[in-house]
């Protein structure tokens, strides 16, 4: 048991160590300045100040406002409609190649129609964060209800289930597992659209944080905006992990 517990930590403070001195060997290899690669030591000062002074938590609080609004929307509009096109033949087949159409395009490439419409601030960023997350959540939907055991249904059928009580003892756990894998794949292409979107409109966020680094020439600062996005999305996922293995556990899943 403490092995296991000493492996489980010892070898990602490993990994991170291994990267942190393959980054200054880089550094010294390359003889580069730090205005060209800050080094491990200058970024985990510029990251330390961040935090004392406070103000990564203030573009934290917005960017994580933005992503939970999109997101969420996404939710509640792409699992209907991914029950919706999984149920019905007839919406499946209307439907479905235009969704197949619209999906492969980049949330960013609708951009230019997002200012237009919602001009700066946190709408244009919460629509492409909705763009990112709505097409994995509602296509993994549409598998997993497509995907439960006919037998059940049959089972249902007997049973006289329908309406409300038809999704909520079959459908609904049979489906969610696909759900489940769905918000994961759009938690991580959101919140990475997420910094794009505030790139491009935003007077605030950590998107923003990175271009007014960079226009300062503040590189260690625009690596320690990078290793922020990169722990809360780590977090991110994780609470979303835990959240479903909870789930599971009530559906009588380990």
């Amino acid at each position: 048991m403490a092995f296991n517990i000493v492996k489980r930590y010892t070898l990602p403070i490993g990994s991170v160590i291994l990267l942190l001195f393959i980054w200054q060997c880089i550094i010294w290899i390359g003889d580069y300045q730090p205005i060209l690669l800050p080094g491990p030591l200058l970024v985990g000062k510029s990251i330390i100040n961040f935090i004392f002074t406070g103000e990564i938590f203030s573009h934290l609080g917005i960017s994580l406002f933005r992503f939970a609004v999109g997101f969420i929307l996404a939710i509640i509009v792409g699992i209907p409609i991914g029950f919706l096109l999984g149920r019905s033949q007839f919406f499946y087949t209307a439907i479905e190649p235009i969704f197949q159409l619209i999906r492969p395009i980049s949330p960013i490439a609708w951009s230019p129609f997002v200012v237009l419409w919602f001009g700066i601030g946190s709408l244009p960023a919460m629509a492409i964060i909705f763009i990112a997350a709505f097409f994995p959540i509602t296509f993994n939907t549409i598998k997993g209800v497509k995907g439960v055991e006919p037998q059940y249904l049959k089972i249902a059928s007997n049973l006289n289930l329908t309406g409300w009580s038809l999704y909520r003892n079959i459908l609904f756990p049979g489906a969610f597992k696909h759900i489940m894998g769905g918000i994961h794949m759009a938690v991580g292409t959101s919140w990475i659209f997420l910094v794009s979107g505030e790139m491009i409109g935003a007077q605030s966020g950590l998107g923003f944080l990175i271009v007014d680094a960079r226009n300062m020439l503040n590189l260690e600062d625009v690596l320690s905006a990078i290793f922020f996005i990169g722990l809360f999305g780590f977090i991110i996922d994780r609470l979303i992990t835990h959240l479903e293995t909870y789930i599971l556990k009530r559906f009588g899943e380990n």
